[in-house]
Parts: structure tokens; sequence; C-alpha cells
């Protein structure tokens, strides 16, 4: 299987302009194309005789914030035909647009979407780009390794307002973990805190 995608990635990036390179990694092939081009390469993939990717069955966002083009944006096809998967990456920064792949496969219109949603990346031409996951107030991209655990903003229903209300995250203390409980914090003992007293009496 491993040398039939080597072959085949060598062949893809011999024929399809756009393309940078390719890898065979645990038993599935990954190219590596320009962004600009990446409707011209599923296009390739799509319709040559040799590939026959005629369906799209996921695109995501992969946040690399120590690069100057910190996403990724993945595109997983498969074949029926040849019983093959392939992974298509691009690469972008925070401020140039990936070319929208809906003309291409209409089914990446929500995909491109929630990629927008949690990671902030931008599609050019997407017929309806808006957050699909979280809330049309929402700041921020949840899934970008720079966001906040806590988030920015808390969401709760006022009882005396009678409307959710959105107000900034407070935290006025943080935790302390002792990490030698699964109960931290419990008052009273449970089986297995023992452990935690033998490490401190050791100590």
């Amino acid at each position: 299987m491993s040398a039939t995608l080597e072959l085949l990635g060598q062949d893809i990036v011999a024929r399809c302009p756009g393309v940078l390179g390719h890898s065979v990694a645990f038993g599935e092939l990954t190219i590596v194309a320009r962004s600009a081009t990446v409707c011209d390469t599923l296009i390739f993939l799509r319709d040559d005789a040799a590939c026959r990717f005629h369906q799209l069955i996921d695109l995501a966002g992969v946040d690399y914030p120590e690069r100057a083009a910190r996403f990724d944006v993945v595109y997983h096809l498969l074949s029926l035909v040849k019983n093959h998967r392939i992974r298509l990456k691009v690469s972008t920064d925070e401020d140039t647009p990936v070319p929208t792949v809906t003309p291409v496969f209409e089914v990446a219109n929500w995909f491109e979407r929630e990629a927008f949603d949690m990671y902030g990346i931008f599609f050019d031409g997407h017929p309806d780009l808006r957050r699909i996951l979280t809330d049309y107030g929402f700041h921020g991209h949840p899934l970008r390794k720079d966001f906040p655990m806590t988030g920015y903003v808390e969401v709760r229903y006022d009882d005396e307002l009678k409307r959710v209300v959105y107000e900034p995250v407070k935290i006025t203390e943080f935790r302390a973990f002792d990490f030698l409980s699964p109960w931290e914090g419990a008052k009273y003992a449970l089986p297995g805190d023992e452990k935690a007293e033998k490490r401190a009496g050791d100590a």
C-alpha cells in the first residue's frame, strides 16, 4: 500500500501545478500545495483518471502560532473507485485568505465556516462566511493555541433582567492544585487519600 501511495504522490507532484511536495506516513498520502492554487489542485485530484478523489470528507484548521504562516488548512479526500485516502495541506497567515473550494466541493461550505469560527481563517469567495458553532457576539477563536481556557466573555442567564447577559471573565483567584488526591478540596477522607497522607509524612 505504501509503495502504491508513494508512486501516486510522485505522479501528482509531477503533473499537478501548484503542488509543492508529498509524503507517506501511517498508510496515508499527504500532498502540500500553494493556497492560491487549492481549487485547481482539488479539481485535478477529483477529475484525473489516476486519482478520482470524488469525496471531500473533512476540512480542518491547524494552528502553529510559532510560524509566520501559522495556519494549515487540511482537506481529507476519499476515492471509492481507487480505495485510497489523501490529505491535502495548504498554509496561510492570519491576514491572507484561502480561496473557498465550495465551487469544487459544495460540502466545504460548512467546513469552511467552522474553520473560520474556530481559527479565524478567512476563505475568499465563500458564499456565507459567518460563525457556525459559537454565538454571533463571541469574541475570539476558541481553537487557536493562544486562546485562553477561560475565554474572554462569560454568558449567563440573569434572573432579574430575564435575559441572557454577556460579561467579561473575571478570575479573582486561581485554584491551588496539589495533584495528590483525586478529590482535592474535599472536606472528608475518601479511599485513596491515605496515599497523600503517607507521601506528606515521608517528606
